[in-house]
């Protein structure tokens, strides 16, 4: 059995680990030029949902903000939403 309540959990769990290690990579872990064509290319992703994939998204991310127990990593999910298009 899944940990996970629904695909889409999964997946933005999985996105969110991924934008979080690039982000927290410092310069000698990840060419900075690539972090952010990689942050760009999750951004456009998200940009090109429908509203209501976004607002799925939005929820699973304040959900997984609610239940988060590691400070960085809350903080992270708080500006997620606005740093990757979620609110637009």
């Amino acid at each position: 059995m899944s940990q996970y309540p629904s695909l889409t959990w999964a997946l933005a769990d999985a996105l969110v680990n991924l934008t979080w290690f690039i982000e927290s990579a410092d310069d000698e872990h990840m060419n900075q030029d690539d972090a952010v064509k990689a942050l760009d290319g999750v951004a456009a992703v998200v940009d090109r949902m429908s509203d209501s994939q976004r607002a799925e998204l939005q929820q699973v991310i304040e959900e997984m903000t609610a239940a988060e127990t590691h400070p960085g990593r809350r903080e992270f999910l708080k500006a997620f939403p606005d740093g990757f298009g979620l609110g637009e």
